[in-house]
C-alpha cells in the first residue's frame, strides 16, 4: 500500500510543480488553488509512504517520479523541445526509480 501511495504522492509533486510554474509566482488563482490543493496531498502521501518506505529511498522515488512526469508533461504540451537526448535521459531516471523499488528491502 506504501508504494502505492508513494506513486500517487510522485504524480501529484509533477500536478503541483505544474500548476506552479502556471500561478505565474502565485498571483493567477486556479493555478494557486491546484499549487496548494496537490503540494498538501502530495506531502501527506510521502510522509504516509515513509512510515514503510525508507526516507532516502521514498524520497528520492517521489522527487524522480515528479520531475519525470512534470518533463513529459513539458514535452507533450510544447513547453519543452522533444529531443532523442532528453527522453533517453528521462528513460535513464525512470530506470534508476524502478531498481530503487527493486532493491528496497521487504518488497510488499
Amino acid at each position: 500500500m506504501s508504494w502505492i501511495v508513494l506513486v500517487a504522492s510522485g504524480i501529484l509533486e509533477a500536478v503541483w510543480a505544474t500548476a506552479l510554474g502556471k500561478s505565474e509566482g502565485l498571483t493567477r488563482l486556479w493555478p494557486t488553488v491546484v499549487f496548494f490543493i496537490g503540494l498538501t496531498a502530495s506531502m501527506f502521501g510521502l510522509a504516509f509512504a515513509m512510515r514503510d518506505i525508507a526516507t532516502g529511498t521514498a524520497y528520492a522515488v517521489w522527487v524522480g517520479i515528479g520531475a519525470a512526469l512534470t518533463i513529459v508533461w513539458a514535452m507533450i504540451t510544447g513547453d519543452t523541445e522533444i529531443s532523442w537526448l532528453r527522453i533517453l535521459l528521462l528513460m535513464g531516471l525512470v530506470g534508476c526509480i524502478v531498481g530503487l523499488k527493486l532493491i528496497e528491502p521487504g518488497l510488499e
